[in-house]
């Protein structure tokens, strides 16, 4: 009996060894995570790999990121395609084109692939899409301080990275909705592609400028946009004139905020938001519920709000001359 109680032992040891084993192996166990952005070589997505580069260093995880060369939908498509070809177990992407990317992240999913989505809330083709925070209400936060600016009447004009661009539009449409119900003194003339590129916007704005001897308002979208629009008014003189404000980062639009050719930016820290999408992809290749009031241990995704698949956090920022200083990319 002692014999049969000692095996009995010895048996259940060994079992929660094994046990114990596989435990930490699965714990142990790493993933291949793409971050695929619009575009490489841009300071906003520079950042976003600072956090991508931290979050695999903090995790041990193989995290990385890629974008094509210009902002393009057909090149991320193809960068997709590879990624699927070599069978990581996670992409997570903005979108240049939500519809573009439709088929190919179908296709990603298909294979067992984690798709999260940023700046998308309209894709369909994903597990979780993550925002810094809500998108119509950002856009009313740019044209309150935009119409201040103005004196709260003239015309101005708002720039979106694509009509594509799920994000951009929300804000620039978040912004005419709340400027024709609280400011009626204002006109919006017209919602213009700069396709996250800072000549484009550059160019747009110097067309605008002479289209519209009266407009005194820019809204930008993309984060190229507040630096080509300032360049433009610096140019014509036209600092106290005509107002820019919109989404972009210091080391981009710092020099323009300096001379007052730029008056405000707003911005969510992109390595955060980088930093988050591998989290979340993360959570769901390991079987983990991501559920309202889930805590990323992320700075503004520490409380998220679930509206669908989308992933809701309170993460922006306004930047101005006076605090410019507090912000060092």
């Amino acid at each position: 009996m002692k014999r049969l109680l000692s095996i009995l032992i010895v048996g259940t040891l060994l079992l929660t060894a094994v046990f114990v084993f596989a435990a930490q192996r699965a714990e142990a166990k790493t993933y291949t995570i793409a971050t695929v952005v619009k575009l490489s070589g841009v300071g906003w997505f520079d950042r976003m790999e600072q956090g991508v580069k931290r979050f695999a260093q903090d995790t041990g995880h193989n995290a990385f990121q890629v974008g094509p060369e210009k902002a393009d939908a057909a090149l991320q498509v193809q960068i997709i395609e590879d990624l699927i070809a070599q069978k990581v177990d996670a992409i997570c992407v903005v979108p240049f084109s939500v519809e573009a990317l439709e088929p190919v992240l179908k296709k990603a999913m298909d294979k067992g692939i984690i798709v999260i989505t940023h700046e998308a809330e309209n894709q369909q083709n994903m597990h979780y899409d993550i925002e810094a925070f809500d998108n119509t209400a950002y856009g009313e936060e740019f044209i309150k301080a935009l119409a201040k600016l103005m004196n709260y009447e003239g015309e101005w004009a708002g720039f979106v990275g694509s009509f594509t661009s799920k994000s951009h539009n929300q804000w620039v449409d978040g912004a005419v909705a709340y400027q024709q119900k609280n400011f009626p003194q204002m006109k919006f003339v017209g919602k213009f592609e700069a396709y996250d590129d800072q000549q484009k916007a550059y160019e747009k704005t110097r067309e605008l400028l002479k289209a519209y001897p009266n407009l005194k308002g820019i809204q930008g979208s993309a984060s190229t946009d507040p630096a080509g629009s300032g360049l433009a008014v610096e140019e014509f003189g036209l600092q106290d004139e005509v107002f820019v404000v919109g989404t972009s980062i210091p080391s981009v639009s710092g020099q323009y905020i300096k001379s007052g050719a730029t008056d405000m930016i707003g911005f969510w820290d992109p390595a955060d938001a980088g930093y988050a999408m591998n989290k979340v992809a993360v959570m769901l290749l390991e079987g983990k519920e991501v559920k309202a009031g889930t805590d990323l241990g992320v700075a503004g995704y520490n409380n998220l709000k679930i509206n669908g698949k989308v992933l809701i956090g309170q993460a922006w920022v306004h930047v101005t001359k006076e605090n410019l200083h507090l912000y060092n990319f």
